[in-house]
């Protein structure tokens, strides 16, 4: 049964980035100095190495009722061993696959809320525990130190999404060059920065994310755990945050084709903050509204959302996978 892709913890989180403006203003000369040499991107995203050793290790591997489901680890940087979860159909035939971004305040185990249908339409569908979550889960917890680890999971999502694509071209039962990636709420707005720097990545669904930090932190969700400090303390969270504005980086998906899914009603990912993600991504690419707050309230708009995710992948697929056919046999194709 699908539940909730929405968390619940979700403004709660936003908060507690906005409630470290404090320390924020004490990092500022760091900050600035670094920005202003021009190296404040790239230090952020630094630490990909498509060559460190993967170490793989499966934890524990089991079929469910719909699919065969792996708990695995392998080394994604030098200090970090990511969680994984990988659900695939049953056999061993080369399938492609998805990498699900989950949202703000979930875990890898959600997988196991969503696998069903992906699999059903023939893909792998793989997710890991994002920084400071599930088994990388950060104690003793503070304001403070959740704020920066939140800072940190921007860099380090996009990253691993990238080490990701690696482990899954490594394997055998995974079509490589047929890989796609679908990110939820949080999942979207880091998932759209990772398959920006990520051309191995064929396609993307953006579901219910958005970009421009100064009006993503004026979301009904945000005002209403903050109130009126929501204003001075945009500007502050957006400077903090600014590296990981997807923004910045979304018009580099294209040529790959791009699906936002959006809420007209959003709370908590205000409609204008997906439509100046939208404005800023290039062609191929289309918006579908649907009429509902964010995703995760109403099952009925989840599983049509999916549905509809899937069925724009399933077509994106038949394009890759004649492409390939192709480029392998040119003269079978024509």
């Amino acid at each position: 049964m699908i539940t909730s892709i929405r968390d619940s913890r979700a403004a709660s989180l936003w908060r507690q980035g906005l409630s470290a403006w404090l320390l924020i203003l004490v990092a500022a000369p760091l900050l600035l100095t670094a920005c202003a040499t021009g190296d404040c991107i790239p230090r952020f995203y630094r630490g990909y190495d498509p060559e460190l050793p993967w170490e793989p290790r499966i934890e524990a591997a089991e079929d469910k009722d719909a699919y065969q489901r792996e708990h695995l680890y392998f080394t994604s940087m030098p200090d970090e061993r990511l969680p994984v979860l990988l659900a695939r159909p049953f056999g061993d035939e080369e399938v492609p696959a998805v990498i699900f971004l989950h949202g703000i305040g979930q875990r890898k185990e959600f997988l196991d809320e969503i696998a069903e249908p992906f699999v059903d339409a023939g893909f792998a569908i793989v997710t890991f525990d994002q920084h400071d979550r599930g088994e990388r889960r950060l104690e003793p917890r503070s304001n403070i130190r959740s704020a920066f680890a939140l800072r940190r999971r921007g860099a380090l999502t996009v990253i691993e999404t990238r080490r990701t694509v690696d482990y899954l071209q490594s394997r055998e039962d995974i079509a490589g060059e047929r890989i796609y990636l679908v990110g939820a709420s949080y999942g979207a707005i880091t998932g759209s920065t990772a398959a920006a720097f990520d051309e191995r990545i064929q396609a993307v669904v953006l579901t219910y994310g958005g970009g421009h930090l100064p009006t993503l932190f004026t979301s009904e969700a945000v005002k209403d755990e903050i109130g009126i400090l929501v204003y001075p303390l945009r500007y502050l969270a957006s400077w903090f945050f600014w590296p990981a504005d997807p923004i910045r980086y979304v018009d580099r998906i294209s040529p790959r084709p791009l699906l936002m899914q959006n809420g007209v009603y959003d709370e908590l990912i205000p409609k204008a903050a997906a439509e100046r993600l939208y404005e800023a991504a290039e062609e191929p690419k289309e918006i579908v509204w649907y009429d509902s707050d964010h995703i995760g309230l109403d099952e009925e708009v989840v599983e049509e959302v999916l549905d509809d995710a899937i069925a724009w992948l399933l077509e994106r697929d038949e394009e890759a996978g004649a492409s390939a056919v192709e480029r392998e046999d040119p003269e079978n194709a024509m």
